[in-house]
C-alpha cells in the first residue's frame, strides 16, 4: 500500500513536471495572443463606450457611439455591400479554388506547372495586386481591359463606376489574389486520400464526374467548411480594395464596414466611432459563426 501510494505521487509529480514543460513552451505565445488579439479587443469596446479626443477618454456616454453609428446614411449601404461581397465570394472566390483543386488533381500531366501557376499572384504584394487591377478596369480607353474589348470593336465600358458590376469586379481581383494558397491547401487534402479508393472506383467504371462528386468532394468536405468560415472572416474584413480601386464609390456602393472604421479612425479621426463599428463586425461574425456552427452540429448528428 505504501509503496502504490509513493509510485502514484511520483507519477503525478512527473505528469505535473510535464504540464508545466507544456505551459512554459506555450507561454510566449499565449502572452503575443493576449496582448495582440485581446487587449486590443477589449481596449476597443471600452473605448466605443465612451467620448474621445483622439485616443484621450473624456467621458462616458455607453451606447451613444453604436446608436450615432447606426444612424448614419453610410452605415446601412456598407453593411448591404458588405454581405454583397460575402455573396459573390461565396460563389467566385470559394468554388474556384476548389475547382482548380480537382482539376490539378485530375490531370495527368503538367501537375506541378499548375501548381505554380495557380500560386504566383499570392506572391505578388497586395497593394499591387490592386493597383493592377485598377489599371485593368480603368473606364477610359487606357484601361488594359477596354483596350482589349477594341479590338473586337467594343466601345469602352464604365467598370468600376457600374453600380451592378463594380462589388462582382471587386470580388474578381480578390479571388486572382488569394485562390492559389487555397488550392494549395485543397490539394494538400486531395493528396491525403487513399488512392486505393480511386483504384477501386476506377476498377468498377467509374467516369471522372463519379469519382469527383463520390470520392473527392465528401473527402474533402471537413476542409471546405473549416476554409468557408475563415472566407467568412476576411470577407468582412475588407478593406484596401474597394479603397484604392474606388473609394467605397460609386455613391458608396462598394464601401464596406471596415472602410467605415477607416474614414472614423484616419479621416474624421472618431475612433469612439470607429471602436463601435469594430465591435458591431465583432458581433456579426461572432453570431455567424454560432448560427454556422449549429447548422454543421445538426447536419452531422
Amino acid at each position: 500500500m505504501i509503496k502504490q501510494t509513493s509510485l502514484r505521487k511520483k507519477n503525478n509529480h512527473v505528469v505535473w513536471k510535464q504540464e508545466l514543460g507544456s505551459w512554459l513552451v506555450m507561454l510566449p505565445g499565449i502572452l503575443l495572443f493576449v496582448f495582440f488579439i485581446w487587449e486590443p479587443l477589449l481596449e476597443a469596446i471600452r473605448l466605443s463606450l465612451y467620448e474621445a479626443n483622439g485616443m484621450r477618454i473624456v467621458r462616458f456616454v455607453g451606447l451613444d457611439n453604436y446608436r450615432s453609428v447606426l444612424t448614419q446614411p453610410d452605415f446601412l449601404p456598407a453593411l448591404q455591400n458588405t454581405f454583397s461581397y460575402l455573396i459573390w465570394s461565396l460563389i467566385i472566390g470559394f468554388l474556384i479554388p476548389i475547382f482548380l483543386a480537382i482539376f490539378i488533381q485530375e490531370s495527368r500531366c503538367g501537375k506541378s506547372l499548375y501548381r505554380t501557376a495557380v500560386y504566383l499572384p499570392n506572391i505578388v504584394p497586395s497593394l499591387a495586386t490592386v493597383f493592377l487591377w485598377r489599371y485593368i478596369f480603368r473606364s477610359d480607353g487606357t484601361g488594359a481591359l477596354n483596350m482589349l474589348l477594341s479590338v473586337f470593336g467594343v466601345a469602352p465600358q464604365d467598370w468600376l463606376n457600374n453600380v451592378s458590376r463594380v462589388i462582382p469586379l471587386i470580388v474578381i481581383a480578390m479571388t486572382w489574389k488569394g485562390a492559389g494558397a487555397t488550392t494549395l491547401l485543397y490539394l494538400a487534402g486531395l493528396q491525403s486520400i487513399d488512392p486505393e479508393l480511386f483504384e477501386a472506383a476506377i476498377i468498377d467504371g467509374a467516369n471522372v464526374k463519379q469519382r469527383i462528386f463520390h470520392i473527392t468532394v465528401p473527402q474533402i468536405y471537413n476542409l471546405a467548411r473549416t476554409l468557408l468560415i475563415l472566407q467568412v472572416i476576411s470577407v468582412f474584413q475588407i478593406l484596401y480594395e474597394p479603397l484604392v480601386m474606388t473609394n467605397g464609390g460609386p455613391n458608396n456602393a462598394s464601401v464596406s464596414l471596415m472602410q467605415l472604421v477607416f474614414r472614423y479612425a484616419f479621416e474624421k479621426y472618431d475612433y469612439s466611432r470607429a471602436s463601435a463599428v469594430s465591435v458591431l463586425i465583432s458581433i456579426a461574425l461572432i453570431a455567424l459563426t454560432l448560427f454556422y456552427n449549429k447548422v454543421n452540429k445538426e447536419k452531422d448528428m
